[in-house]
């Protein structure tokens, strides 16, 4: 680990390390020429008011021209959004999202009309209207789409009231971020040398992996004091966005906020439950592992922030960008040769932002802005880096191959399989490190790095989500989500989760106050399911070969042409029971066996 090391102000940065947004426009003056000629949108859409019903070539019109001028918002939205995640601190690009956000959400309420509007149409009416234009045949899965929430979609002035009320519903997330990514600030910490490492969001994890004892301990401690200084700001913040989706579910006549948000991308709500169910039943590999971190670092108590360091003594190799992105490429040749040229083509193009900057947002992600997937990193020169990289390209391929397969109505996908993509190259990742060493440390260091994975996406994040369905449980029963009741629900769930071999030390109960993905809205379920499924399309890719790669391909360039649960079982898994959950915790308790005698050997 680099000592005293500092972050770059962002114009510090090397361009060759950014991502290319002059490919969306080539300067803010070009995106406000843009802006502008959007303007008249509502006002193009409304012409349509009232006829959707009249005839096949009017609805076929209006498809057209909302599928156009979505294009142009899609890609005014990237910009504005890449712009603000490089420096949240930048008012100016801030203002500049907010504006056009703003103005969506105004638009989005003048044009609420056409759902009802389809809506209304007889089954019979819209096969007639087919029938008179046969190109609407393409969209018969959109009209599905739309058309299976029937119950659920209100009068048209209803949906222009919820439509206007969308840039509020939005409120709590947007002010979250501007609070952690923005405002913010945390003391530098020291190490047990009396070497000072600054401390931010996005260094965290980074410190929390140190083998300085002192270094892991003073960050914990540091960063949970600052979120507690805070806690009742953050609990009204969390309450807040609760109560706007339950707000928007019973609007929406439906039984739950859970409910709703599972229903947008046709997930049963069994899934959610199949999967908190098998993570129950398999806790026991979950205390094995604990044991096992305690007995190998030789800790009579082992605390929250013992649990990130490697147990692998030495082990921290630094991984430059380079190497890690030549690894991701060799892993994912299995894939085949369009996907290794697309991969090979988005390193070479500035599709990502590498490295932290002040004042950038923290964390990971991958969007797709119209011309190519965007992938916003904070790489640290580790392991856990490499592995981010080949993560967020796998949702960059994802998206890549959706968006060259099918049709724009089609090209997008839901959440809910977002992360099957993005672990499975991590899956592969792994296994080809695994193959391609011979030392017994090193692949001890990476089936810790592995377990890691396990813990942290299946474990850790169903954990998050008994904690987001126990928080609007309690809010549909009337309860006020207090930064008291949050910390309670928290710290218990961190006792079940990781046995009585942990010490559960105070500060972890505000976690949940640096978890952005709890305004989100029922998405973390998704990385525990994703991971599971990855696991076993990873196997069978390397069991099986071409067939199981077509499969899979086909899969990743299916987009929303199916419904999730369909499209994978396609590719070879069936989310509908918790086998492939069960399966993948069957698997991590053998990883862990398998470490343990592994690391005996290295004794």
């Amino acid at each position: 680990m680099q000592k005293n090391h500092t972050i770059p102000k962002r114009a510090e940065v090397d361009p060759a390390a950014t991502w290319a947004v002059e490919d969306l426009f080539p300067d803010e003056a070009a995106w406000e020429k843009a802006f502008e000629e959007v303007q008249d949108y509502p006002q193009a859409m409304q012409a349509f008011r009232g006829h959707l019903a009249e005839g096949g070539a009017a609805l076929l019109d209006y498809l057209k021209t909302a599928e156009m001028y979505e294009k142009k918002i899609l890609r005014l939205d990237g910009y504005a959004s890449l712009r603000a995640d490089e420096d949240t601190a930048d008012t100016q690009a801030q203002a500049r999202k907010g504006r056009l956000f703003a103005w969506l959400a105004q638009a989005e309420s003048e044009t609420a009309f056409a759902l009802p509007e389809l809506l209304a149409i007889s089954d019979q009416r819209l096969e007639e209207e087919i029938a008179e234009e046969p190109e609407l045949a393409g969209y018969r899965r959109y009209f599905t789409q739309k058309r299976r929430r029937k119950a659920h979609i209100l009068s048209e002035p209803e949906e222009k009231l919820l439509a206007a009320a969308g840039e509020m519903g939005d409120a709590p997330q947007s002010i979250y971020g501007s609070l952690v990514y923005a405002d913010m600030k945390f003391p530098s910490v020291r190490d047990m040398l009396g070497n000072r490492h600054e401390l931010t969001n996005a260094s965290y994890a980074t410190l929390m992996q140190s083998h300085d004892e002192g270094l892991r301990k003073n960050t914990f401690v540091q960063l949970y004091e600052e979120y507690e200084k805070l806690q009742n700001t953050f609990a009204a913040l969390l309450n807040a966005q609760v109560k706007q989706q339950l707000f928007f579910a019973r609007a929406r006549k439906y039984g739950s906020a859970r409910e709703a948000a599972l229903d947008r991308t046709e997930v049963p709500v069994s899934v959610y439950d199949n999967l908190l169910t098998a993570v129950h039943d398999n806790l026991e590999a979950m205390y094995r592992y604990v044991r096992l971190r305690k007995k190998r670092m030789r800790r009579e108590d082992l605390h929250m922030y013992d649990v990130y360091v490697s147990l692998v003594p030495g082990s921290d190799r630094v991984i430059p960008f380079e190497e890690a992105k030549q690894d991701v490429l060799a892993a994912t040749a299995v894939l085949g040769e369009e996907y290794s040229q697309a991969l090979a083509e988005g390193f070479a193009s500035r599709w990502i932002d590498v490295y932290e900057n002040q004042g950038k947002r923290s964390g990971a992600y991958s969007s797709f802005s119209q011309v190519h997937p965007y992938v916003l990193l904070n790489y640290q020169d580790n392991l856990n880096s490499e592995f981010t990289v080949a993560h967020e390209m796998g949702h960059a391929m994802h998206s890549y191959l959706s968006h060259s397969h099918q049709p724009h109505v089609y090209s997008s996908y839901v959440i809910f399989v977002a992360e099957v993509a993005s672990t499975c190259n991590e899956a592969l990742l792994m296994q080809y490190l695994l193959q391609k060493t011979e030392d017994k440390k090193e692949r001890a260091v990476l089936l810790n790095y592995f377990l890691e994975q396990f813990r942290t996406t299946v474990y850790r994040q169903a954990m998050f989500a008994e904690f987001e369905k126990i928080i609007y449980e309690k809010a549909e029963q009337g309860e006020t989500l207090t930064a008291d009741v949050l910390s309670g629900e928290y710290r218990r769930l961190n006792e079940v989760y990781y046995g009585p071999d942990m010490v559960i030390d105070d500060e972890i109960a505000m976690e949940w106050a640096r978890i952005p993905h709890f305004y989100y809205n029922f998405y973390v379920y998704q990385y525990a399911t994703g991971f599971a499924a990855a696991i076993a399309l990873s196997q069978r890719i390397l069991r099986e070969g071409e067939p199981a790669v077509q499969d899979y391909l086909a899969f990743l360039s299916g987009g929303c042409s199916e419904d999730p649960i369909s499209l994978l079982r396609r590719a070879g898994v069936d989310m509908t029971t918790p086998e492939p959950v069960q399966q993948a915790l069957a698997w991590f308790g053998e990883l862990v066996d398998e470490l343990a005698a592994l690391l005996e050997e290295l004794r």
